[in-house]
Protein backbone atom coordinates (compact mmCIF):
# COMPACT_ATOMS: atom_id res chain seq x y z
CA UNK A 1 0.00 0.00 0.00
CA UNK A 2 1.12 3.41 -0.79
CA UNK A 3 -0.30 5.91 2.01
CA UNK A 4 -0.52 9.99 1.51
CA UNK A 5 -0.51 11.78 4.75
CA UNK A 6 -0.55 15.18 2.37
CA UNK A 7 2.95 15.71 3.09
CA UNK A 8 3.31 17.24 -0.55
CA UNK A 9 4.84 13.92 -1.88
CA UNK A 10 6.50 12.29 1.32
CA UNK A 11 4.81 9.18 0.81
CA UNK A 12 4.67 5.82 3.71
CA UNK A 13 4.69 2.34 1.91
CA UNK A 14 3.78 -0.85 3.50
CA UNK A 15 3.51 -4.11 2.73
CA UNK A 16 2.75 -7.42 4.14
CA UNK A 17 4.88 -10.85 4.62
CA UNK A 18 4.33 -13.70 2.09
CA UNK A 19 1.25 -15.87 3.41
CA UNK A 20 3.77 -19.27 2.82
CA UNK A 21 6.33 -17.76 5.58
CA UNK A 22 4.00 -17.10 7.89
CA UNK A 23 5.01 -20.09 10.45
CA UNK A 24 8.94 -19.72 9.36
CA UNK A 25 10.61 -20.08 12.12
CA UNK A 26 13.81 -21.33 11.22
CA UNK A 27 15.31 -17.98 9.00
CA UNK A 28 14.85 -14.38 9.28
CA UNK A 29 13.39 -12.61 7.15
CA UNK A 30 14.23 -9.45 5.14
CA UNK A 31 12.43 -6.84 2.42
CA UNK A 32 14.33 -5.65 -0.46
CA UNK A 33 12.30 -2.53 -1.14
CA UNK A 34 12.85 -0.70 -4.80
CA UNK A 35 11.36 2.25 -5.73
CA UNK A 36 11.87 4.88 -8.64
CA UNK A 37 13.46 7.99 -7.50
CA UNK A 38 12.22 10.51 -10.55
CA UNK A 39 14.39 13.09 -8.72
CA UNK A 40 17.26 11.00 -9.87
CA UNK A 41 15.71 9.63 -12.68
CA UNK A 42 16.78 6.07 -11.31
CA UNK A 43 16.11 3.09 -8.93
CA UNK A 44 16.79 3.10 -5.35
CA UNK A 45 17.12 -0.08 -3.70
CA UNK A 46 16.91 -0.39 0.83
CA UNK A 47 16.81 -3.88 2.68
CA UNK A 48 15.33 -3.65 5.98
CA UNK A 49 13.73 -6.12 8.15
CA UNK A 50 10.60 -3.53 9.05
CA UNK A 51 7.32 -3.77 6.77
CA UNK A 52 7.36 0.18 6.70
CA UNK A 53 9.36 3.15 4.48
CA UNK A 54 9.00 6.90 3.61
CA UNK A 55 10.45 8.21 0.72
CA UNK A 56 10.22 11.56 -1.35
CA UNK A 57 8.21 10.93 -5.40
CA UNK A 58 7.09 13.53 -7.64
CA UNK A 59 3.23 13.36 -7.10
CA UNK A 60 2.84 14.38 -10.89
CA UNK A 61 4.69 11.32 -12.32
CA UNK A 62 3.92 8.03 -11.74
CA UNK A 63 4.78 6.22 -8.23
CA UNK A 64 6.80 2.53 -8.72
CA UNK A 65 7.74 0.55 -5.97
CA UNK A 66 8.38 -3.19 -5.49
CA UNK A 67 9.21 -5.39 -2.62
CA UNK A 68 11.20 -8.84 -2.55
CA UNK A 69 11.75 -11.00 0.22
CA UNK A 70 14.89 -12.24 1.49
CA UNK A 71 15.61 -15.49 3.55
CA UNK A 72 18.77 -16.45 5.67
CA UNK A 73 19.26 -19.41 8.02
CA UNK A 74 19.52 -22.83 8.61
CA UNK A 75 16.44 -23.36 6.34
CA UNK A 76 18.89 -21.88 3.89
CA UNK A 77 22.07 -23.61 4.19
CA UNK A 78 23.18 -19.89 5.62
CA UNK A 79 23.39 -18.21 2.66
CA UNK A 80 21.03 -15.80 1.21
CA UNK A 81 18.19 -16.21 -1.07
CA UNK A 82 16.36 -13.52 -2.79
CA UNK A 83 12.75 -14.18 -3.81
CA UNK A 84 12.85 -14.32 -8.06
CA UNK A 85 9.53 -12.52 -8.39
CA UNK A 86 8.17 -9.24 -6.53
CA UNK A 87 5.47 -7.59 -5.40
CA UNK A 88 4.75 -3.92 -7.15
CA UNK A 89 2.57 -1.25 -7.04
CA UNK A 90 2.74 1.61 -9.83
CA UNK A 91 0.04 5.08 -8.57
CA UNK A 92 -0.39 6.60 -11.44
CA UNK A 93 -0.59 10.76 -10.67
CA UNK A 94 -4.11 12.50 -10.43
CA UNK A 95 -5.27 14.14 -13.55
CA UNK A 96 -6.36 17.20 -12.39
CA UNK A 97 -5.78 21.19 -13.47
CA UNK A 98 -5.83 23.02 -16.88
CA UNK A 99 -3.50 21.85 -19.16
CA UNK A 100 -0.34 23.79 -19.73
CA UNK A 101 -1.33 26.10 -16.26
CA UNK A 102 1.80 25.28 -13.94
CA UNK A 103 3.95 27.63 -12.94
CA UNK A 104 7.33 27.84 -14.80
CA UNK A 105 11.27 28.55 -13.57
CA UNK A 106 10.63 27.70 -10.01
CA UNK A 107 13.73 28.89 -7.91
CA UNK A 108 14.55 29.23 -3.78
CA UNK A 109 17.49 31.36 -2.81
CA UNK A 110 19.05 31.25 0.49
CA UNK A 111 20.05 34.65 0.68
CA UNK A 112 23.49 34.76 2.85
CA UNK A 113 21.90 31.48 4.98
CA UNK A 114 19.53 34.31 6.47
CA UNK A 115 15.77 34.01 4.84
CA UNK A 116 15.01 31.89 1.84
CA UNK A 117 12.81 33.30 -0.90
CA UNK A 118 10.81 30.98 -3.72
CA UNK A 119 10.04 32.78 -6.92
CA UNK A 120 8.69 31.67 -10.09
CA UNK A 121 7.11 32.76 -13.37
CA UNK A 122 3.73 32.45 -14.97
CA UNK A 123 2.77 29.92 -17.95
CA UNK A 124 1.65 31.68 -21.42
CA UNK A 125 -1.53 29.29 -20.91
CA UNK A 126 -1.79 31.25 -17.30
CA UNK A 127 -5.57 32.73 -17.97
CA UNK A 128 -6.57 35.92 -16.85
CA UNK A 129 -7.27 36.45 -12.75
CA UNK A 130 -5.55 33.33 -11.53
CA UNK A 131 -4.70 33.04 -8.09
CA UNK A 132 -1.62 31.20 -7.37
CA UNK A 133 -0.97 29.42 -3.78
CA UNK A 134 2.23 28.08 -2.70
CA UNK A 135 2.28 24.98 0.32
CA UNK A 136 5.29 23.71 2.14
CA UNK A 137 6.21 20.84 4.59
CA UNK A 138 9.32 19.45 6.28
CA UNK A 139 9.60 16.83 8.99
CA UNK A 140 8.74 19.43 11.72
CA UNK A 141 5.64 20.10 10.76
CA UNK A 142 2.44 18.04 11.49
CA UNK A 143 0.75 18.94 8.16
CA UNK A 144 1.15 21.53 5.31
CA UNK A 145 1.62 25.12 5.43
CA UNK A 146 0.72 27.82 3.45
CA UNK A 147 3.05 30.76 2.33
CA UNK A 148 3.62 33.06 5.30
CA UNK A 149 4.12 36.10 2.46
CA UNK A 150 3.51 35.91 -0.95
CA UNK A 151 5.54 38.14 -3.49
CA UNK A 152 3.32 40.41 -6.11
CA UNK A 153 4.79 41.22 -9.22
CA UNK A 154 2.17 43.30 -11.18
CA UNK A 155 -0.56 42.48 -8.84
CA UNK A 156 0.23 38.74 -9.50
CA UNK A 157 1.33 36.42 -7.47
CA UNK A 158 5.00 35.35 -7.90
CA UNK A 159 6.96 34.32 -5.37
CA UNK A 160 7.32 33.47 -1.46
CA UNK A 161 9.55 35.44 1.31
CA UNK A 162 9.76 33.09 4.21
CA UNK A 163 11.62 35.63 5.84
CA UNK A 164 10.84 35.29 10.13
CA UNK A 165 10.21 31.96 9.10
CA UNK A 166 12.49 29.57 9.57
CA UNK A 167 13.24 26.69 7.47
CA UNK A 168 15.47 23.56 8.45
CA UNK A 169 18.88 23.10 7.15
CA UNK A 170 20.01 19.62 5.78
CA UNK A 171 16.59 18.10 5.76
CA UNK A 172 14.32 18.10 2.46
CA UNK A 173 11.38 20.36 2.16
CA UNK A 174 8.43 20.08 0.15
CA UNK A 175 6.65 22.72 -2.23
CA UNK A 176 3.60 22.68 -3.71
CA UNK A 177 2.39 25.38 -6.13
CA UNK A 178 -1.47 24.96 -7.27
CA UNK A 179 -3.91 27.37 -7.68
CA UNK A 180 -7.68 28.36 -9.74
CA UNK A 181 -8.60 30.19 -12.44
CA UNK A 182 -12.07 31.25 -14.08
CA UNK A 183 -11.29 27.91 -16.49
CA UNK A 184 -11.12 25.68 -13.67
CA UNK A 185 -7.87 24.72 -11.20
CA UNK A 186 -4.58 25.17 -12.02
CA UNK A 187 -2.13 22.25 -13.14
CA UNK A 188 0.56 21.96 -9.46
CA UNK A 189 3.79 21.03 -9.63
CA UNK A 190 5.80 19.69 -6.96
CA UNK A 191 9.23 20.11 -5.75
CA UNK A 192 11.78 18.95 -2.93
CA UNK A 193 14.69 20.22 -2.17
CA UNK A 194 17.38 21.22 0.88
CA UNK A 195 18.18 25.26 1.48
CA UNK A 196 22.14 24.16 2.27
CA UNK A 197 22.36 23.71 -1.42
CA UNK A 198 20.33 26.94 -2.66
CA UNK A 199 22.44 29.57 -0.89
CA UNK A 200 23.25 32.92 -2.37
CA UNK A 201 26.85 34.86 -0.46
CA UNK A 202 25.82 38.33 -0.01
CA UNK A 203 27.95 41.20 -2.26
CA UNK A 204 31.88 41.79 -1.28
CA UNK A 205 31.77 45.45 0.08
CA UNK A 206 35.47 45.75 0.68
CA UNK A 207 38.27 45.50 -2.12
CA UNK A 208 41.60 46.88 -0.90
CA UNK A 209 44.31 47.24 -4.27
CA UNK A 210 48.11 48.49 -3.70
CA UNK A 211 50.74 48.61 -5.60
CA UNK A 212 53.93 45.81 -4.36
CA UNK A 213 57.25 45.54 -4.89
CA UNK A 214 58.36 45.12 -8.70
CA UNK A 215 55.50 46.96 -9.25
CA UNK A 216 53.39 43.91 -8.52
CA UNK A 217 49.32 44.85 -7.73
CA UNK A 218 48.06 43.20 -4.82
CA UNK A 219 44.64 42.61 -4.16
CA UNK A 220 43.00 41.45 -1.06
CA UNK A 221 39.11 41.56 0.07
CA UNK A 222 37.10 40.56 3.17
CA UNK A 223 34.26 37.63 3.08
CA UNK A 224 30.65 38.48 3.38
CA UNK A 225 30.01 39.11 6.99
CA UNK A 226 26.79 35.74 8.37
CA UNK A 227 26.60 32.49 8.84
CA UNK A 228 28.36 31.30 5.57
CA UNK A 229 31.60 29.25 6.38
CA UNK A 230 34.55 31.35 4.93
CA UNK A 231 36.05 28.03 4.11
CA UNK A 232 33.24 26.91 1.90
CA UNK A 233 33.47 29.67 -0.63
CA UNK A 234 35.10 30.36 -3.88
CA UNK A 235 35.95 33.16 -5.80
CA UNK A 236 35.80 34.71 -8.96
CA UNK A 237 37.89 37.16 -9.80
CA UNK A 238 37.34 39.41 -12.87
CA UNK A 239 40.37 41.75 -14.07
CA UNK A 240 39.61 44.22 -16.93
CA UNK A 241 42.74 45.89 -18.42
CA UNK A 242 42.92 48.87 -19.95
CA UNK A 243 45.44 49.99 -22.56
CA UNK A 244 47.54 52.99 -23.67
CA UNK A 245 45.73 52.50 -26.79
CA UNK A 246 42.08 52.22 -25.13
CA UNK A 247 41.67 48.57 -25.67
CA UNK A 248 39.89 46.90 -22.64
CA UNK A 249 41.03 42.92 -22.27
CA UNK A 250 39.14 41.05 -19.69
CA UNK A 251 40.08 38.15 -17.52
CA UNK A 252 38.60 35.66 -15.58
CA UNK A 253 40.72 34.62 -12.53
CA UNK A 254 39.30 31.63 -10.04
CA UNK A 255 40.70 31.41 -6.37
CA UNK A 256 39.74 29.62 -3.13
CA UNK A 257 41.92 32.50 -1.66
CA UNK A 258 41.14 36.00 -0.22
CA UNK A 259 44.15 37.43 -1.85
CA UNK A 260 45.84 37.54 -5.18
CA UNK A 261 48.94 39.22 -6.53
CA UNK A 262 49.78 39.83 -10.13
CA UNK A 263 52.41 40.08 -12.23
CA UNK A 264 53.85 43.80 -13.01
CA UNK A 265 52.28 46.16 -15.51
CA UNK A 266 53.09 48.91 -17.33
CA UNK A 267 52.66 52.57 -15.79
CA UNK A 268 49.92 53.20 -18.64
CA UNK A 269 47.90 50.54 -18.17
CA UNK A 270 44.54 50.80 -16.09
CA UNK A 271 43.55 47.80 -14.26
CA UNK A 272 40.21 47.37 -12.44
CA UNK A 273 38.90 44.40 -10.46
CA UNK A 274 35.94 43.11 -9.42
CA UNK A 275 34.87 39.62 -7.08
CA UNK A 276 32.29 37.27 -6.90
CA UNK A 277 31.64 34.22 -4.73
CA UNK A 278 29.50 30.84 -4.17
CA UNK A 279 29.73 27.81 -2.09
CA UNK A 280 32.17 24.87 -3.27
CA UNK A 281 31.31 21.43 -3.99
CA UNK A 282 32.87 20.53 -0.78
CA UNK A 283 30.15 22.49 1.01
CA UNK A 284 26.62 22.37 -1.29
CA UNK A 285 25.46 20.45 -4.02
CA UNK A 286 24.90 23.62 -5.67
CA UNK A 287 25.34 27.03 -5.28
CA UNK A 288 24.20 31.01 -6.81
CA UNK A 289 26.92 32.84 -7.50
CA UNK A 290 26.82 36.13 -5.54
CA UNK A 291 26.16 40.08 -7.16
CA UNK A 292 29.47 41.42 -8.36
CA UNK A 293 31.61 43.81 -6.20
CA UNK A 294 31.91 48.02 -7.21
CA UNK A 295 35.01 48.25 -9.01
CA UNK A 296 38.32 48.86 -7.59
CA UNK A 297 40.73 50.56 -9.86
CA UNK A 298 44.48 50.90 -9.97
CA UNK A 299 45.83 53.61 -10.95
CA UNK A 300 42.55 55.21 -9.69
CA UNK A 301 41.01 57.46 -11.95
CA UNK A 302 40.51 61.33 -11.64
CA UNK A 303 37.64 63.22 -11.98
CA UNK A 304 38.09 66.71 -13.64
CA UNK A 305 36.18 69.34 -13.36
CA UNK A 306 35.12 71.33 -16.49
CA UNK A 307 35.74 75.30 -16.79
CA UNK A 308 32.92 77.02 -16.93
CA UNK A 309 32.76 79.33 -20.46
CA UNK A 310 30.50 82.46 -20.59
CA UNK A 311 29.64 80.97 -24.34
CA UNK A 312 28.20 78.21 -23.09
CA UNK A 313 25.55 79.32 -20.15
CA UNK A 314 22.45 77.55 -20.36
CA UNK A 315 19.48 78.77 -22.27
CA UNK A 316 17.31 77.95 -19.75
CA UNK A 317 19.60 80.69 -17.61
CA UNK A 318 19.32 83.59 -20.28
CA UNK A 319 15.98 83.62 -20.63
CA UNK A 320 15.00 84.32 -17.46
CA UNK A 321 17.75 87.12 -16.83
CA UNK A 322 16.77 88.66 -19.69
CA UNK A 323 12.69 88.86 -18.42
CA UNK A 324 13.86 90.53 -15.48
CA UNK A 325 16.27 92.91 -17.16
CA UNK A 326 13.15 93.92 -19.49
CA UNK A 327 10.68 93.96 -15.94
CA UNK A 328 13.52 96.39 -14.27
CA UNK A 329 14.30 98.77 -17.32
CA UNK A 330 10.10 99.03 -17.57
CA UNK A 331 9.65 99.73 -13.84
CA UNK A 332 12.11 102.43 -14.62
CA UNK A 333 10.55 104.16 -17.76
CA UNK A 334 6.77 103.72 -15.66
CA UNK A 335 8.55 105.71 -12.48
CA UNK A 336 10.14 108.05 -14.53
CA UNK A 337 6.79 109.02 -16.33
CA UNK A 338 4.75 109.14 -13.85
CA UNK A 339 7.46 112.01 -11.89
CA UNK A 340 6.97 114.07 -14.74
CA UNK A 341 3.13 113.93 -14.84
CA UNK A 342 3.06 114.99 -11.49
CA UNK A 343 4.68 118.16 -12.15
CA UNK A 344 3.00 118.91 -14.39
CA UNK A 345 -0.03 118.69 -12.75
CA UNK A 346 1.40 120.39 -9.57
CA UNK A 347 -0.65 123.42 -8.50
CA UNK A 348 0.80 126.74 -7.30
CA UNK A 349 -0.10 126.89 -3.45
CA UNK A 350 0.92 123.33 -2.96
CA UNK A 351 3.05 122.85 -0.21
CA UNK A 352 5.03 120.00 -1.21
CA UNK A 353 7.44 119.58 -4.04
Amino acid sequence: MILDRGHLGQLEITWSPPASLSNMTECSQLYQLEYFNTYRDSWTAIRMAKRRHSAQFDLMKDVRVRVYTLLSGPCTNGTMIKSSSYAELVQKPPSIGVVGTAIQDFVCVYHNMKYVECKWGNSPKMPAKSLQSLYFWHKKLEQAEECPKYLLLSGTRSGCDFTGNSLPEFTHINFCVNGSSPEGPLKPIFISLQIQNHVKPETTEKLHLQKGPDAQLELHWDGPAGRVPGHCLEWEVERSQEGSDGKIALQQISTKQMTLTLPSIHDAQRNCFKVRSKLHNYCADKSFWSEWSSPTCQPEKKEVAPEAEWGMVPVYVSIPVAIVAILVLSLCVGAVLIVRRSRDMKKPDSLLT
